[in-house]
């Protein structure tokens, strides 16, 4: 549960960031277009001030200039540092510069100037050193509506100005932040509860599966040998010898998956062959060998039970590829089945059955070293000879509800890990 709660708030916080970083970067684009945006309402405003009587003057060759070095003028004393007005060729027809802002025009005389193209304002924003100006051309149109000239008008804006919107901008920005950030602590409880739901949801499926997988590989296991208990044993053996190997939590599970379900297609098997004390005929003997080939039909109608199959399948193959029913040899062999053929054996030898009494450890033991290379994996049985003693030891004589207590911890440390 703690490393969920730790995947969680990794998450949230990981999204937490992302969202602001893109609605924040969002906001404040939005914002530094907003403070241009009035910069730009107050030109066209003041640009709207040029009387309907001087417009025509901006295309009439017999104007006299005076009267339009008055209105920029006039527009100079507002809220412009430098006045530019243009006939509708975009020749130059009057320029007021605010002496004291002379460096600030000779700095934008070096840039190109943009004429609207869509008789629209237009605007740009400069940072000159520590000052940042806005430059916009507006278009001014006469009676008709048509475009008769631009007019173009320099803002300084003042850093304390531009200081006061940018803070409004930012505090704009931290409240977005925070609304988001409460957001995400509020969205925790409510994901941790639906994550809460979903993992009871998705463990109760799985113990069904596996619930499913014991009933059924133990019905077969009664109907062989009237208890379920090889089962356990052997899935218990299976596990260790697995762990010792080096193999990995994954195949693991699936080991215990065929280790219930190894037998699964004795079901198809009747009675007369499968419960037969004696040695078996070749025909029975060639009936007897169908059983994994009947598995393997059972296994591939439920994805789950598939991971079981490289133990149903091919568990009766042999080291020196003359097992069944591939023929397969070496390390050919899923490595699943290569250790559940040593274990299930060592099980099968060492266990009561209707038609035969256990046989002693050590004479197991030395059937399985005398094979090793023929009939099981050499290093596989070396691993296992390491072990088996302590193994048999605990398991061959504990009560069956103690073996299945013991492989019901396993099962749970492999599926259902805290």
């Amino acid at each position: 549960m703690l490393n969920i709660h730790r995947i969680l708030l990794r998450r949230l916080i990981i999204s937490w960031l992302l969202v602001s970083l893109c609605v924040g970067g969002g906001l404040y684009y939005y914002g530094i277009e907003q403070i241009d945006d009035r910069l730009v309402d107050l030109a066209v405003t003041e640009a709207g001030k040029i009387s309907g009587a001087h417009i025509p003057l901006l295309n009439d060759a017999r104007r006299d200039s005076r009267v339009l070095d008055r209105v920029a003028a006039d527009f100079l004393r507002e809220h412009f540092i430098v006045i530019e007005l243009y006939d509708r060729q975009h020749n130059k027809l009057v320029e007021k510069i605010n002496q004291r802002y002379e460096a600030v025009e000779e700095t934008l005389k070096q840039k190109a100037h943009i004429f609207p193209q869509d008789d629209d304002p237009h605007y740009q924003r400069f940072s000159l050193g520590e000052d940042t100006v806005l430059q916009v051309m507006v278009p001014l149109r006469d009676e008709t509506k048509a475009v008769a000239g631009y007019f173009e008008g320099v803002f300084l804006i003042e850093p304390e100005t531009f200081r006061h919107l940018h803070d409004d901008l930012i505090v704009s920005l931290l409240t977005t932040l925070a609304t988001v950030l409460l957001t995400t602590l509020v969205i925790y409880p409510v994901v941790l509860s639906l994550n809460r739901d979903v993992v009871k949801f998705s463990r109760d499926l799985l113990m069904g599966n596996i619930e499913l997988m014991e009933v059924l590989g133990g019905a077969i296991a009664k109907r062989d040998s009237d208890t379920n208990i090889h089962n356990y044993r052997v899935s218990i053996y299976a596990v260790r010898l697995a762990e010792a190997a080096g193999l990995d939590k994954d195949a693991i599970r699936n080991l215990i998956a065929g280790a219930f379900l190894h037998d699964v297609g004795k079901i198809g098997i009747s009675d007369n062959i499968l419960l037969k004390p004696a040695k078996l005929t070749t025909d029975e003997f060639a009936v007897m060998k169908t059983h994994v080939a009947l598995g393997v039909d059972i296994l591939v109608k439920s994805s789950w039970l598939q991971t079981a199959r490289d133990v149903v399948e091919y568990h009766h193959e042999k080291y020196d590829g003359k097992g069944y029913l591939r023929g397969l040899a070496g390390e050919a062999i899923p490595i699943n089945a290569r250790v559940f053929a040593i274990v299930d054996v060592f099980d099968a030898l060492t266990s009561k059955r209707p038609y035969k009494e256990p046989m002693p450890f050590a004479e197991a033991m030395a059937i399985l070293r005398r094979d090793a290379g023929s009939h099981f994996d050499p290093r596989l049985v070396g691993i296992f000879d390491g072990i088996a003693a302590v193994l048999y030891r605990e398991i061959s004589g504990a009560p069956d509800e103690a073996v299945e207590a013991r492989l019901q911890t396993l099962i749970a440390t492999y599926f259902f890990p805290a």
